[in-house]
C-alpha cells in the first residue's frame, strides 16, 4: 500500500468549507489517514492506491491555487497504516504554539540531501534535531543536537536558550517530512539568527534520495501511524508502540520486566497511576477475548 506525507503552507480561505471539500473527496477515493487544515494550510499523511492518492494531490493543487505540484514523501507499507480517514481543522498544521509565525512569508534556506552531508560536515554548523526526544531515540544524525522536547510546542523554549548563548553560527536543521523545520526554521531568524538551513522534504526525502554509500542516517526513523518506524530503505522498521503512552519500543524495552503489552512500558511505567492501570489491564483482558472470539476489538490497533 503507498503511504505519502506532504504539507503546504499558504493562505487558505474558509477552512471549514476547505475540510468538507476534502473529506468527501478522500472517502470518495477509498483512502485512509489523517488531514490537518488551518488558515496557514494543510499537512497530511493518507493511504491508498497511487492513482487516488494523485488525484487528491492534483485537488489540493488546484483548490490552493498552486502554481507548483505539493510535494510529497512516498513510502510504502505492508498493511494499512490507519484505520480511518480523518480530515481536521486545527489552529495550526503542526503546533508550535506560535500560529503568528507564517513560513510561507519567511524561513530558512531549504538545502537538497544530495547538498546536506556537505553542510553538516562544516565544524560550525549546529546540527539541530527538531523532533521529538522519543524520536532523536529511534534514530537521528550523527553529532545532531536533541532539544529534549516531548512535543514541538517546547521547542521555542529550547530555541530562546540557544539564541541567549549566541546567534552567531549557522544553524541545519531537519525532521521527519520538512513540516517542523519550516517552522523551525522561521522562528529561528525571528530570534536573530541569520544563517539558518533546512533539509529539504525531511528525513524521508534524505533517506529515499542519498545512496546507501553516503548515507549518514543512524536507526531508524520514527513515523505516525501504526508502522511505528521505517528504516533506511523505507522499510517497516523494527519497532513497536507502547499502547499506554504511545513511545516507540525497541527489542530490548520488550524484554523488560517492566512492559505489559496494552498497559505499560520502561517508559512508562511510572508515570501511570493504579485506576488507570486498571483500566488498561481491563481493556487488554477485552481485546484478548475478541481475539479468542475471532473478532475486532475497536482499539486493538493503534
Amino acid at each position: 500500500m503507498n503511504v505519502v506525507s506532504f504539507y503546504r503552507f499558504l493562505d487558505l480561505e474558509n477552512p471549514p468549507l476547505f475540510r468538507d471539500e476534502l473529506q468527501a473527496l478522500c472517502d470518495e477515493h477509498g483512502l485512509l489517514g489523517t488531514i490537518l487544515v488551518a488558515s496557514e494550510g494543510f499537512n497530511g499523511t493518507i493511504a491508498g492506491s497511487a492513482q487516488a492518492i494523485r488525484d487528491v494531490l492534483s485537488w489540493l493543487q488546484e483548490r490552493s491555487e498552486i502554481d507548483e505540484e505539493v510535494d510529497a514523501r512516498w513510502t510504502r507499507a505492508d498493511a494499512p497504516p490507519f484505520r480511518r480517514m480523518r480530515v481536521r481543522i486545527k489552529k495550526e498544521i503542526v503546533t508550535l504554539g506560535r500560529p503568528d509565525i507564517l513560513p510561507h512569508e519567511v524561513t530558512g534556506r531549504h538545502v537538497t540531501p544530495q547538498r546536506w552531508n556537505a553542510l553538516i560536515d562544516d565544524p560550525n554548523v549546529l546540527l539541530i534535531d527538531t523532533r521529538n526526544h522519543y524520536e532523536y531515540e529511534v534514530g537521528t544524525f550523527p553529532g545532531a543536537i536533541d532539544p529534549g522536547n516531548d512535543s514541538f510546542r517546547e521547542f521555542p523554549s529550547f530555541a530562546e536558550t540557544l539564541a541567549e548563548v549566541s546567534t552567531d553560527r549557522p544553524l541545519a536543521m531537519f525532521c521527519t517530512g520538512g513540516i517542523r523545520c519550516e517552522k523551525a526554521s522561521a522562528l529561528m531568524l525571528e530570534l536573530g539568527f541569520s544563517e539558518v538551513y533546512q533539509l529539504q522534504g525531511g528525513i524521508l526525502n534524505y533517506l529515499e534520495s542519498v545512496p546507501a554509500k553516503e548515507n549518514r542516517w543512524h536507526g531508524e526513523c520514527f513515523v505516525f501511524d501504526t508502522r511505528v518506524a521505517v528504516d533506511r530503505d523505507l522499510s517497516e522498521g523494527g519497532y513497536v508502540q507502547c499502547h499506554a503512552c504511545r513511545r516507540p519500543l525497541s527489542a530490548e524495552d520488550l524484554a523488560s520486566p517492566d512492559y505489559r503489552e496494552g498497559v505499560s512500558c520502561p517508559r512508562c511505567v511510572n508515570e501511570t497511576d493504579a485506576d488507570r492501570r486498571a483500566r488498561l489491564e481491563e481493556r487488554r483482558k477485552q481485546v484478548r477475548l475478541a481475539a479468542e472470539r475471532g473478532e475486532p476489538h475497536i482499539g486493538a490497533k493503534i
